[in-house]
This record gives structure tokens, C-alpha cells and sequence, in this order.
């Protein structure tokens, strides 16, 4: 973990390889989820509201050909 300019504290999943092509999600207000890309830090960032989230992680959960 670690704190940006942003003031938002990015992490990565522990199931991410040690090659760098990753994606970090913040803690963002409530009810947002940031995400960015670990290859380029100070790079565009995207929000996703709570619900549109929750419902991808779920969808990688249940659909493992989702992730193809």
C-alpha cells in the first residue's frame, strides 16, 4: 500500500505476479472506487460507483471465462 499526491492509499491484490502488469484500487470517497494502472502511476484513473464494483468483482468470482 501506499499514499499518493491524491491523498488516496492504492493497493494491489495479492494475487498480482511481481511482473508489474497490474491495477491498484484506492480508497476513494465514499461510494467510489478508484483504480489505476501500476505501469504509470502519475497516468488517467478511473472511478467506478460501489455497485458497478461490486457487481465486476462478483462476475469474476462466478464467470472465470470473464477474466479471457
Amino acid at each position: 500500500m501506499h499514499d499518493d499526491r491524491s491523498g488516496i492509499v492504492w493497493r494491489k491484490s495479492s494475487y498480482s505476479s511481481a511482473n508489474g502488469q497490474c491495477v491498484e484500487i484506492g480508497d476513494g470517497p465514499p461510494g467510489v472506487i478508484p483504480v489505476r494502472d501500476s505501469k504509470n502511476l502519475a497516468g488517467p484513473r478511473l472511478a467506478f460507483g460501489a455497485g458497478a464494483w461490486a457487481s465486476f468483482i462478483e462476475t469474476l468470482k462466478t464467470d472465470a471465462s470473464a477474466v479471457r
